[in-house]
């Protein structure tokens, strides 16, 4: 870069200066999407080095998993909610290759993810796709694949239509609000794989459960599962 547009970037800053995602300061030269502090002080799990941490424990007796985890706490009003905010909202599918790095990093210590076979997202409805011009849980499981060196697919897993909101449901209602939305394609090209299923936010696990069940009727070796936040 020139002296004279290096310049340049610092007066445009100036007038329109670039905002972390998760406290609005300002951001540095060499940050992006997210200041060094903030991504020093996120609430990280350590659930990747623990294989019965409360992510895995919630799927027991519900969908065969081979291992669950997720990469931060999740609090209302807090730097995380914050970020899925303007991950979701903001128009700004690179935050969420971003953040998928970052989780892909610890799945690279931990055991249980080292030889996955092929990593999918979760699938948002085409309509709502196209309303927001891209899918977060697939920017996720774009920077977990580049990290991991494991191919991604969004071909297989479908939703078949679009489900009322999540938000204020139950346990039950949730996943009674997400059974039967997903549909598999090429289900042979599945069997005897181990798959990465990844979401942005765990609640109840309704929408992964969902998913997952779907995916074991295909004959799949293993499922495991990764999401960036957990409310719990």
């Amino acid at each position: 870069m020139s002296l004279i547009s290096s310049y340049f970037n610092d007066f445009l800053s100036l007038l329109f200066p670039n905002l972390c995602c998760g406290c609005g300061t300002s951001l540095y030269r060499a940050e992006i999407h997210i200041c060094s502090k903030c991504l020093y002080n996120l609430p990280y799990t350590d659930h990747h080095l623990h294989p019965e941490n409360k992510v895995a424990r919630q799927f027991w007796g519900r969908v065969p998993c081979h291992a669950a985890m997720a990469m931060l706490f999740f609090r209302k009003g807090g730097r995380v909610q914050q970020i899925i905010h303007h991950l979701k909202y903001s128009n700004q599918p690179e935050l969420g290759v971003k953040l998928g790095k970052l989780l892909g990093e610890r799945l690279l210590l931990a055991p249980a993810y080292q030889h996955i076979d092929l990593i999918m997202p979760v699938p948002l409805h085409k309509k709502r796709e196209r309303q927001r011009g891209y899918n977060q849980s697939a920017c996720i499981a774009e920077g977990i694949a580049e990290v991991l060196q494991v191919p991604m697919s969004r071909m297989h897993l479908l939703r078949k239509f679009s489900t009322d909101s999540q938000t204020k449901k139950g346990r039950y209602h949730r996943f009674e609000n997400m059974a039967m939305a997903f549909e598999v394609r090429n289900p042979e090209q599945l069997k005897d794989k181990h798959i990465l299923l990844v979401d942005d936010v765990l609640t109840t696990g309704a929408t992964l459960e969902a998913c997952g069940l779907e995916l074991m009727k295909c004959g799949v070796h293993q499922l495991s599962f990764a999401t960036l936040a957990f409310v719990g």
